[in-house]
């Protein structure tokens, strides 16, 4: 089976906060940093699986510190595990104030991909370095808590309604 290295898979990204990216906090929006860590862990998966790839989840979701103005965000992505037709990537954030040179963990987190090709065999990955080895050591506990709870979600959504709370049953057909 073909391996490779974490390091292969990396993807890194910076971006300078600006106002337009604040919420009423003077903070990055959540949503803002989440479309981030999409964007560059999905060019990891892409670096392993060389096919299309498409985002089924992102767990985890650790916000350690704010990102605000005059910082810049360093994301720095890589794959943690593979699975028969799923990738998981890793993603932190690293924070600088860009007037003193500090920098700060500000997130961390697990995306899940999934290729849009059933038969295709994904290559194994091999940690490379002593952060890639503690966190892919634990991939296969992640992975068995995600199918957990994707078991229970398939219950939940069951007993979602997809009609409208102004519609009637009848309006909704």
């Amino acid at each position: 089976m073909k391996e490779i290295k974490c390091s292969d898979t990396l993807s890194i990204s910076n971006h300078r906060v600006f106002s337009s990216d604040l919420n009423e906090h003077g903070t990055v929006f959540g949503g803002k940093t989440l479309m981030i860590v999409d964007d560059n862990s999905s060019i990891s998966a892409s670096r392993l699986a060389r096919i299309e790839t498409v985002t089924a989840s992102i767990d985890q979701v650790n916000f350690i510190l704010p990102f605000g103005l005059q910082d810049s965000m360093c994301t720095e992505s890589y794959v943690s595990g593979v699975g028969r037709s799923s990738i998981e990537v890793f993603t932190k954030i690293i924070g600088e104030h860009l007037k003193t040179g500090k920098r700060f963990l500000g997130l961390t987190c697990f995306s899940t991909f999934v290729v849009t090709d059933e038969d295709i065999f994904l290559p194994r990955i091999v940690p490379d370095s002593a952060e890639s080895e503690y966190v892919c050591s634990d991939y296969h506990e992640r992975q068995g808590e995600r199918f957990k709870k994707l078991l229970g979600q398939e219950g939940f959504n069951k007993n979602i309604s997809l009609q409208f709370p102004w519609q009637t049953k009848k309006d909704a057909e």
